[in-house]
């Protein structure tokens, strides 16, 4: 993972020496096709756990926004809202509860796929597809992609 964030920050210094005035479409642009693609590569898989990870792939983005001279001395979510664009950790969220889905609805091969337990419970707050959060004892299986918290509480919480 560091070597994606360093690779990133190499891609920033590169857009910084050669587009010292941009506008914001123009970074839009540039950022996503050379600084975020390295970011969010295979993000669903290796999505950090650690907030001190995460912080340091938000870093990345929050230097990024603060290249565009207009809004440079803009707090963070305005640079954000400008821009158009969502924080990192959004992105991963989003792109988690997507899987969560295809799995759920059978869009990937059964056969290949993991299994997810569903409660069968039907709640009146919720969705109708809540999932079993099992209990893990060590860390081998406690950050696993379908028994973790960022992936179990965000999709439980989800409306039908």
């Amino acid at each position: 993972m560091h070597e994606k964030i360093n690779k990133a920050h190499m891609m920033l210094g590169l857009i910084n020496h050669n587009f010292k005035h941009m506008s914001i479409p123009t970074f839009v642009a540039l950022y996503i096709s050379m600084v975020r693609s390295h970011l969010d590569y295979c993000c669903p898989v290796w999505s950090p756990y650690r907030n001190g990870d995460i912080e340091s792939l938000e870093k990345v983005q929050k230097r990024a926004t603060k290249l565009i001279p207009l809004l440079k001395n803009l707090p963070y979510k305005d640079r954000l809202k400008a821009c158009n664009m969502s924080t990192l950790h959004y992105r991963r969220v989003k792109r988690d509860m997507i899987e969560t889905f295809k799995i759920l609805s059978v869009k990937y091969d059964t056969n290949v796929v993991l299994h997810l337990k569903t409660t069968g419970i039907q709640a009146t707050r919720g969705n109708d597809l809540r999932i079993f959060k099992t209990c893990f004892k060590y860390d081998l299986r406690k950050f696993y992609f379908t028994n973790n918290n960022r992936v179990v509480e965000a999709w439980n919480s989800l409306p039908n």
